[in-house]
């Protein structure tokens, strides 16, 4: 009696306050930026794309197409429509550790995201929609002033009729000569030759703005020759030895045109070439069509890649998201690899590897990388350490990372050469599916070491921590050492996850590793 009174009560106050309880506030709609789609790509004829109402182009590209936009605080409403009209059936929305499910309405299928994603929606019957929501630009420069150096009024041509190489080029050795400065890239499409950062500058691609890579030899440095290509290669934006305190950044686009290089000239370029430099920083950028490694970096300290967004083709071999080469203390943090090859990988070489030739000094070690937040989608390896094991490598970390589809999950292949690889850690990993095989293996996980007249050598310190295991592929996982000394030991698998289970895998068997050789120290915590 008397709770029903004290409850009476309580209404009556609250009626008398003027209104009902509060319901919790909703999260504010995102100021969305939407971007121009660049004249030289074709539309997509599959899908319409809005957010917050706003309508966002998306690009036609071979193997799936993909939009681009950023956003501020709050959330973003998502809606996809088939153009060919035909109503939704079946869909899926990755990364699927997200938890977001969509609302179906004949042809078009909604959903929000409470923050800035990158995402791949399959609708049933249409190519995968890569849909990249970069956060807001906080930084944006101005487009003239004190200290910019805006490439058109240096003479660059935004319609892409003409070279802009001599213009771009001017604009970083002025802003170098001043000490410091920012070299301003407008919206347009610019044919550019090699260029070659140097210290203190910021080069900034405005949203709408492609650098574009003509292929032809005739108007770019061969660099290297890529011998398993038999392919002439040039570092077509690079750094200048020594350099430090440099930054590419914006929401343009390195277009790196790898089909008609490759196809029309048997050329190919590495997009960005952070080489001899410390202090380098990446932000926001597209990089797109590589015909070779895209982003190497080579013997270089402090380096940082956020907001990254690979768009490689499925039909072109040897194009490599960010190989790490031989350089330290680099972050990857926040960003999406598409590629036939590796997305997200390190490597050392020694100085007569075709690659290594013309680098700077001598050969460094790996030491220290974060490969953070990232989604990988390959025919390849998710998330790998080697091949190339010619120096050392150590305290290597993949972390809350999403394996879209591969054909090994997560890996480490060291392969030409003897040196120690330690240190090594897959961590928050979520592998939702392996659907392609790569010559024998297409599973989950892959930990071997070869000799291919290198010599072969130890791993030591492995940890495999909180792995969502999804599709554990079709083929039995590899832990496959060399010999009794270039062998694996101490490794630690802890809360993995395999498909069905309701704990975590207590034995190699549990992991669908069932013929493992030359290891030792192996441990498991469920």
């Amino acid at each position: 009696m008397l709770q029903g009174l004290v409850r009476a009560a309580l209404i009556l106050g609250v009626i008398a306050l003027g209104g009902l309880l509060p319901t919790p506030a909703q999260a504010a709609p995102a100021q969305i930026d939407s971007y121009a789609q660049p004249s030289i790509y074709p539309r997509s004829p599959d899908y319409e794309l809005t957010v917050n109402g706003r309508k966002i182009d998306v690009v036609d590209y071979p193997g799936y197409d993909y939009a681009h936009f950023s956003m501020g605080a709050g959330e973003a409403t998502i809606a996809v429509r088939k153009l060919n009209n035909t109503n939704i059936g079946a869909y899926s929305i990755s990364p699927r550790k997200l938890g977001l499910s969509g609302s179906v309405s004949g042809s078009t299928m909604t959903f929000t995201i409470p923050r800035d994603e990158y995402l791949i929606v399959k609708l049933d019957g249409r190519p995968d929609l890569v849909i990249a929501a970069d956060p807001a630009e906080t930084d944006k420069p101005a487009s003239s002033g004190t200290g910019i150096y805006n490439v058109v009024s240096r003479g660059a041509d935004p319609t892409g009729a003409a070279m802009s190489t001599a213009a771009v080029q001017g604009a970083v050795d002025a802003a170098n000569a001043a000490g410091q400065g920012t070299v301003y890239v407008p919206a347009g499409v610019y044919k550019v030759g090699n260029v070659v950062l140097k210290s203190n500058v910021s080069l900034y691609l405005a949203a709408g703005a492609v650098f574009r890579f003509t292929g032809n030899p005739a108007d770019y440095t061969h660099n290297w020759h890529k011998d398993s290509q038999n392919r002439d290669i040039t570092w077509w934006i690079s750094t200048a030895f020594g350099s430090s305190n440099i930054r590419v950044y914006g929401r343009g686009t390195l277009d790196g045109n790898g089909q008609q290089a490759a196809t029309q000239y048997n050329f190919a370029a590495n997009i960005l070439v952070p080489i001899a430099t410390t202090d380098f920083r990446f932000d926001g950028l597209i990089v797109r069509e590589s015909g070779a490694w895209a982003i190497v970096t080579a013997r270089s300290r402090d380096l940082g890649f956020t907001n990254v967004k690979i768009f490689n083709r499925f039909d072109m071999g040897e194009n490599d998201g960010i190989d790490v080469n031989e350089s330290q203390d680099v972050t990857v943090r926040h960003g999406i690899g598409i590629s036939l090859d590796d997305p997200w990988t390190t490597k050392t070489w020694r100085a007569d590897t075709d690659i290594a030739k013309p680098w700077p000094g001598s050969p460094q070690v790996v030491d220290n990388v974060l490969f953070d937040d990232l989604i990988s989608w390959t025919r390849c390896y998710g998330f790998k350490v080697g091949q190339g094991a010619l120096q050392p490598q150590s305290r290597v970390t993949f972390r809350n990372g999403v394996v879209y589809d591969a054909a090994i999950g997560i890996g480490i292949h060291h392969r030409y050469g003897s040196a120690l690889v330690t240190g090594v850690t897959f961590e928050a990993i979520d592998i939702e599916k392996i659907s392609v095989k790569l010559v024998d293996d297409r599973t989950w996980l892959r930990f071997i070491i070869e000799d291919r007249g290198l010599g072969a050598g130890p791993v030591r310190g492995v940890t495999v921590k909180n792995i969502t295991v999804r599709d554990r592929g079709t083929t039995t996982a590899v832990l496959q050492g060399f010999s009794a000394a270039a062998n694996f030991d101490t490794v630690r698998f802890n809360h993995v996850m395999m498909p069905g289970a309701t704990s975590g895998a207590t034995s190699l068997a549990a992991l669908n590793i069932t013929n493992p050789s030359n290891y030792s120290n192996v441990t498991f915590t469920p």
